[in-house]
């Protein structure tokens, strides 16, 4: 399950937005606010590793958000 809060949270640290963002991983920006408005469901394997690109997270950090398992 993906920590979505965690996720934005590092987004806003990063000094970065949800537009450069999915512009960053070659995606329209409503397409990423959509899989992030479905508490993250949507992301796959392959958008987790675009996201972790285009923020510079650490492996840990990664893991972190996207292999979480919190209860919200």
């Amino acid at each position: 399950m993906v920590n979505i809060n965690k996720l934005k949270g590092k987004i806003v640290e990063k000094g970065m937005s949800i537009e450069k963002i999915a512009e960053k991983m070659g995606i329209d920006r409503a397409t990423l606010y959509r899989k992030l408005n479905a508490n993250g469901g949507n992301i796959t394997i392959k958008d987790a590793d675009k996201i972790a690109l285009a923020l510079d997270l650490s492996p840990s950090e990664a893991a972190a958000i996207f292999f979480s398992q919190y209860v919200a």
